[in-house]
């Protein structure tokens, strides 16, 4: 599931979810709520985060295992 690699990217780059919650114009609880699976992260949150991650949408939908694009 995509919300373990939302987390696993967090961790690796060392940012809490405050950090990430920031990035992204929203409250820490919200983002929380993404990472657990409570809420549906919105379309444009996930392509910010794959561009602030450096990888796919794919990749942290879970649809590969590829961490880096082309």
């Amino acid at each position: 599931m995509y919300l373990k690699r939302l987390r696993s990217l967090r961790i690796k780059a060392g940012l809490k979810q405050t950090d990430i919650a920031e990035i992204l114009g929203i409250q820490q609880t919200v983002y929380s709520r993404y990472e657990r699976g409570f809420q549906t992260i919105p379309l444009n949150f996930l392509i910010k985060l794959a561009d602030f991650y450096n990888t796919s949408t794919d990749y942290i939908l879970n649809l590969t295992n590829e961490i880096n694009p082309h």
